[in-house]
């Protein structure tokens, strides 16, 4: 497995700032926050793009994915949506990403079916413009979809290879799931998973790998003993908690840990 670690863990950091702290600190990626705060995001001309995507490469560095915010079961037109997801797929394209992050998003007061269908003919319409393009539009374990069980429910619908799906570890733990069932369940679908450590259920203010309550070592067994080789991305989210610690002190105590639980669950 390959590690990488999100920006939303430094916020509006410069590409290049970026890219040392990866390089520093071992990890062999990035996800990069697709939010007009930051320095890549939709709004970037072509020149920027080009720019950015040299960096990395020349430094090594893989952009892993991008993180936008389309909430593919909210209500409304279907239109602006999918605009939404096209205009992250066509930064991917342009950064060499090959994944694209979007929320359910269903809010409140929407059937399960309802959202399930919505969130389903969009994902559909969206693949498809993905594929043409080298890149998958992940649907993340999260608000209104937070189990394995919920993803499946609309990417089982989908049934096409550029829609997966990304496993975010904290909020299939919320649902309730064990890891093997969230493996079982997204395993067909799964794009890349996203570790983290929170110190309980009531309080998710962002700890270093380990420090917390959330199965990190059950998470990589269950991954290693069915031989998935794909990528881990700490999305430690200090965008949202300005008193957590800075990430830079932390990268490489968590670089460390993901290491030794590959190591011993190998």
């Amino acid at each position: 497995m390959k590690l990488a670690f999100s920006t939303l863990g430094v916020p509006a950091l410069p590409v290049p700032d970026v890219i040392r702290l990866a390089t520093d600190h071992g990890y062999h990626g990035v996800e990069l926050r697709a939010h007009p705060e930051e320095p890549v995001h939709p709004g970037l001309d072509l020149a920027r793009r080009k720019d950015a995507a040299r960096r990395f490469a020349d430094a090594g560095i893989e952009v892993l994915g991008v993180a936008g915010y389309p909430r593919v079961a909210a209500p409304g037109e279907d239109g602006p949506v999918i605009e939404e997801i096209r205009r992250l797929v066509d930064l991917a394209a342009d950064l060499g990403a090959r994944h694209v992050r979007v929320f359910p998003g269903a809010g409140e007061g929407r059937s399960a079916g309802e959202a399930d269908a919505t969130a389903a003919r969009r994902l559909g319409t969206a693949a498809e413009y993905a594929a043409d393009h080298g890149v998958r539009v992940l649907l993340e374990t999260h608000d209104s979809h937070p189990a394995g069980a919920d993803a499946i429910r609309v990417l089982g619908r989908v049934g096409h290879r550029s829609a997966g799906a990304l496993w975010d570890v904290m909020h299939t733990w919320l649902a309730g799931e064990q890891p093997a069932e969230s493996y079982a369940a997204l395993a067909p679908f799964l794009g890349y998973v996203q570790v983290k450590d929170i110190a309980s259920v009531g309080d998710r203010t962002p700890l270093a790998l380990g420090a917390g309550v959330l199965p990190l070592a059950e998470v990589v067994e269950v991954l290693s003993r069915h031989g998935w080789d794909g990528w881990l991305c700490w999305e430690y989210e200090k965008r949202w908690y300005e008193d957590a610690a800075p990430l830079p002190g932390l990268l490489t105590a968590g670089r460390d840990l993901l290491s030794r639980l590959l190591t011993e669950s190998a």
